[in-house]
């Protein structure tokens, strides 16, 4: 059964009308939709923004609902010339960028005591989910590429340049890499998706309105396309 965490209100509520009957239970302050989407189980939750909320809503997912995948999808700025606005993002892996233990010796951005310096999304997914991409929104580019996370909103071109020659990302937001290492922690497949809103270089623009449409258009079809594959 797969997970799936939306960030986006008009996304889970679109996704909400096509469960077959969703039961809702209300679990620190989220509630969480379990129904079947496209025939398969599923569960479907807004966790809010950021790392913490993201984290607990993975733990929820984990403890009360026993899922074996998780989907995050959400919105990021890119870090990468060639990625456009509208674009998909699907990762690698995920890193915060606001840890700093370097004064302990660790890499700017590894977790203290942790075995692993970035979480891997899985492979099967991310694979499935490109494929799947193509499929239903041919008029898009898919990336595959690093997440970065921290609570912190990243506007500035300065801060991106400091993002990219430190930790090689291709966007940033503010749960993806929580939402992984919650993931890690508990054995569970993940991959984070992230509709991009801006250019590396603020060279292009769109209209705010015109973009969060589309980019819940692009992320229910990958995510319907997604569960009827896994």
């Amino acid at each position: 059964m797969l997970g799936i965490i939306g960030a986006m209100a008009e996304e889970v509520e679109q996704l909400k009308k096509e469960m077959e009957a969703p039961l809702v239970t209300a679990v620190a302050g989220m509630d969480f939709y379990k129904g079947k989407l496209g025939g398969k189980d599923v569960v479907v939750v807004r966790s809010g923004v950021g790392k913490v909320n993201g984290a607990v809503c993975v733990q929820i997912l984990a403890d009360r609902f026993g899922v074996d995948g998780i989907v995050n999808t959400g919105i990021a700025g890119s870090l990468k010339a060639e990625i456009n606005i509208g674009d998909l993002v699907l990762a690698t892996d995920a890193v915060q960028h606001d840890v700093d233990a370097t004064q302990f010796a660790y890499p700017l951005g590894q977790i203290p005591q942790m075995q692993v310096f970035s979480f891997e999304a899985d492979e099967r997914l991310r694979k499935t989910a490109s494929q799947c991409c193509r499929q239903v929104n041919p008029d898009i580019g898919v990336h595959e590429g690093r997440v970065l996370t921290g609570d912190q909103f990243v506007s500035s071109k300065e801060k991106k340049l400091w993002l990219t020659e430190n930790f090689g990302g291709a966007c940033t937001e503010m749960e993806g890499a929580a939402i992984a290492q919650a993931a890690y922690l508990n054995g569970i497949p993940f991959l984070i998706v992230r509709a991009i809103s801006d250019k590396a270089d603020d060279s292009a623009q769109m209209d705010y309105e015109e973009f969060e449409r589309l980019a819940i258009v692009h992320s229910v079809n990958l995510t319907r396309a997604l569960v009827e594959a896994f």
